[in-house]
């Protein structure tokens, strides 16, 4: 039995003399992923290596591994945490836990399309200011159908909050002292003057798409990395949720400032 071609640039494998079925060498990128990765690289400068066939430098491993912190948990308010928490009060097995947390943090709301919207707005606009604001102020009309609906904030920025969160804030200050020269210290000097454009505060998907773009990875690349980066918290949630049981689920309750209800203005 020959050694079958794989058909890729990163990947290449050596076949076992015993068994053609299991790999002997696996070699990612012209790297001996065994033999010369494994013990002398991190895991963000490998996950870098997978997806943009290079070696990152110190400060691009530095950035993905600040924001995979700061995207690890997004906390059970997160629509894709508690989905994957209820699969798992549920009792539901792993893998539904953790395709509860990709179905429901996949959309245009704080999810991974979110993320792919804004990082095609930083390929559109870079670091020109003119060219955000006219976006933020004018959005332009989706071109074609979408199995996605129409976003209804813009991409990067709370739908809700009435001013910039602190992690939001903490986590952007951290990636500047990293990244010092790109969109992540541009988006920090001109934050307000964006929010004021659109109407709402940054969001930690702007941060987050900010960042990955400035690392160079594509939208699509910068969509499927965050969906991943946040699965550690939703799979971690969902455990300790399955332990607790039901009766202990969080319920987050809402002081509404304009209620009908109190006004007596709901028909029986």
């Amino acid at each position: 039995m020959t050694d079958a071609k794989i058909n890729s640039e990163m990947w290449q494998e050596i076949a076992s003399d015993e068994d053609p079925f299991s790999t002997q060498v696996a070699i990612c990128c012209g790297f001996d992923v065994y033999g010369d990765i494994l013990g002398k690289a991190s895991y963000f400068e490998y996950l870098y290596l997978l997806f943009k066939k290079r070696r990152p430098s110190k400060e691009q491993s530095q950035a993905l591994e600040l924001l995979s912190v700061a995207l690890a948990n997004p906390g059970p308010r997160d629509p894709s945490v508690h989905a994957a928490m209820c699969a798992g009060v549920g009792q539901c097995h792993s893998s539904a836990i953790l395709y509860a947390a990709l179905a429901c943090g996949s959309g245009s709301y704080g999810g991974g399309r979110e993320i792919f919207l804004m990082a095609q707005s930083w390929q559109d606009c870079g670091n020109n200011l003119d060219q955000w604001l006219n976006l933020l102020r004018s959005p332009a009309p989706p071109t074609r159908e979408s199995v996605w609906p129409e976003c209804e904030h813009p991409p990067g920025f709370s739908p809700y909050d009435m001013q910039c969160s602190l992690p939001v804030l903490q986590t952007l200050q951290v990636l500047t002292t990293i990244l010092t020269s790109g969109f992540v210290a541009w988006l920090a000097k001109n934050r307000i003057a964006l929010e004021r454009a659109c109407g709402h505060p940054l969001a930690l998907t702007g941060v987050a798409a900010a960042t990955l773009s400035e690392l160079e990875f594509t939208p699509e690349e910068c969509e499927i990395i965050v969906l991943m980066l946040r699965l550690p918290g939703a799979a971690a949630h969902a455990l300790e949720q399955r332990q607790l049981g039901f009766r202990q689920f969080p319920y987050f309750s809402l002081d509404l400032t304009n209620d009908p209800g109190a006004r007596g203005n709901i028909d029986e």
